[in-house]
């Protein structure tokens, strides 16, 4: 049976996800901005929270679990080395390590940069990353715990995962990163696609729509930093990858 993941828009510009599991039902929540638009989604659907995965401790991705707490019980999940700083957990999980969400395989990733304590879960079955302020659509997380090389490190871990891997993440700020990533490459075909896929979500008025790593790794200006015509394209041929991305992130920062 195929399994279900469901996007919740949150707070401003926020995203919370739901997978359930197709073959058994049982549903799991990843990151919890605010209680009320997930216990909606829940309720519209008529299913019952089993489990709450968190990605790191800033408030806007955790802030909605007490609430929650008093309408259904969870198990609360999430990384050992945040554990001081995050909702009480009922398990610790050390990056690296195979877990189940909902009885399905998760690969737990380490993915400092945004926050030193950051995690990404890679569901194969699901063909799901929920990357939450690493890896983001269009663009990657600011620093503000890590470095640049931490980060880097990062994204090019999950550069390694599937192409058809869905990228779940934590934010839609589609519209201003898709204006950056033409300032860094103006001519990219794949960039004009995804431009146009976004003008069409917003002339539905519909929730970002979610792609594939393959698309991010052909369009994102962050994960094609060791690229010779991005390199090219910022006076950069000689520098190592990691000072581009660097640089991009720079620029980023100050773009608005």
């Amino acid at each position: 049976m195929t399994h279900e993941i469901v996007a919740i828009p949150c707070l401003e510009d926020n995203f919370a996800y739901l997978l359930r599991n197709g073959d058994t039902g049982r549903v799991a929540l990843v990151d919890a901005p605010e209680a009320a638009p997930i216990l909606e989604a829940l309720d519209e659907r008529g299913w019952t929270l089993s489990e709450v995965w968190l990605t790191h401790h800033h408030p806007d991705h955790v802030d909605g679990v007490p609430a929650l707490k008093e309408r259904h019980d969870f198990r609360t999940y999430g990384a050992a080395q945040d554990a001081h700083r995050l909702p009480p957990l009922d398990e610790a999980l050390e990056p690296g390590t195979a877990a189940r969400m909902v009885g399905l395989e998760c690969r737990v990733i380490d993915v400092p940069g945004h926050t030193v304590g950051h995690v990404a879960f890679h569901v194969p079955e699901a063909k799901a990353l929920f990357s939450a302020d690493s890896l983001m659509a269009l663009g990657c997380g600011r620093l503000f715990e890590g470095t640049p090389e931490q980060m880097w490190e990062s994204l090019s871990t999950l550069m390694e995962l599937p192409d058809d891997t869905v990228v779940y993440n934590g934010h839609d700020y589609l519209d201003t990163n898709l204006r950056f990533a033409r300032t860094i490459e103006r001519r990219n075909p794949d960039l004009d696609a995804r431009a146009d896929r976004i003008d069409s979500w917003r002339a539905r008025d519909v929730p970002m729509g979610h792609e594939t790593l393959g698309v991010e790794k052909a369009t994102n200006p962050f994960l094609r930093a060791g690229l010779d015509a991005v390199k090219s394209s910022l006076d950069m041929g000689s520098q190592p990858d990691v000072a581009v991305f660097a640089e991009i992130r720079r620029r980023r920062d100050d773009f608005s």
